[in-house]
């Protein structure tokens, strides 16, 4: 899943990709590189972020997902917690929504889900991103964020969504310490045990620079790609990246190791 960020204060790649044709232009470019799904977000859900209105979030993600839907060959995923959002959004051309709050935010996101047929990914966040990183405390990380999802995963099979349209992800970040995003990357085949695909997302995050001496969002990748195979050594199906190209790499030969496969030069 590559990050496709259409905002001015993402942490990472804020104000970058603002005008439509920035943001198809790289949409693109990681579908070529490998990304089979373009993660499209309006509203920064960096900590300590505001939250951006309606019809601000709307006009800066429905024009590039309905471009991307034309000229891009990945699958195209919604990050929102607005149910508005996410409609309009599949009526652009997306296929799947990334919903941070896991349904939670808004009282009609379920129905969108319901509605669309959309896939959905529900993720675990203690408070919101503008309070989440305010001295987040757990007695288990491991096992209040396994429940927490598992609970959500029961939740949107009673409304109908079908088992197959739900994705879980831990939430690396939201209203964790480092310690706390060790902890569930190291135990990530307890959520994997759950039943469902997990989508994990460490690229460039701050956990990172913590563990490489300071160093600066762009220069996270060896932190990233070390996690990504992690993750995927644990049960991880899905990884959210900035950087697609070499993370593709490092993906496919991790899954190789996983799996045994042995390649031959004939």
């Amino acid at each position: 899943m590559g990050v496709l960020n259409v905002t001015p204060d993402s942490f990472s790649d804020g104000g970058l990709h603002t005008s439509v044709e920035q943001a198809v232009e790289h949409g693109c470019r990681m579908a070529e590189e490998g990304a089979q799904i373009i993660d499209v977000g309006g509203e920064s859900t960096r900590p300590g972020a505001a939250p951006v209105p309606l019809e601000e979030e709307l006009r800066r993600t429905i024009p590039v997902i309905e471009a991307l839907s034309r000229y891009c060959s990945a699958c195209i995923s919604i990050d929102t917690r607005k149910a508005a959002v996410a409609r309009k959004a599949w009526r652009a051309g997306a296929v799947m929504i990334n919903d941070v709050s896991a349904m939670t935010h808004d009282p009609g996101m379920a129905d969108v889900v319901l509605e669309t047929g959309a896939a959905v990914c529900l993720m675990h966040m203690r408070g919101t991103p503008e309070t989440m990183q305010q001295h987040p405390t757990y007695d288990d990380v491991v096992r209040e964020v396994r429940d927490y999802l598992a609970e959500r995963s029961r939740y949107a099979p009673s409304l109908g969504i079908g088992h197959e349209r739900i994705i879980l992800d831990p939430g690396i970040g939201f209203g964790k310490t480092l310690q706390h995003n060790l902890e569930l990357l190291r135990h990530l085949d307890v959520l994997a045990a759950l039943g469902f695909p997990v989508l994990v997302g460490t690229s460039r995050k701050s956990m990172l620079g913590m563990l490489l001496n300071g160093a600066p969002p762009n220069d996270r990748l060896e932190g990233t790609a070390a996690t990504a195979v992690w993750a995927i050594q644990q049960g991880a199906a899905m990884l959210r990246v900035h950087d697609v190209a070499p993370l593709v790499r490092f993906a496919r030969t991790a899954d190789a190791v996983k799996a045994g496969l042995a390649f031959s030069a004939c």
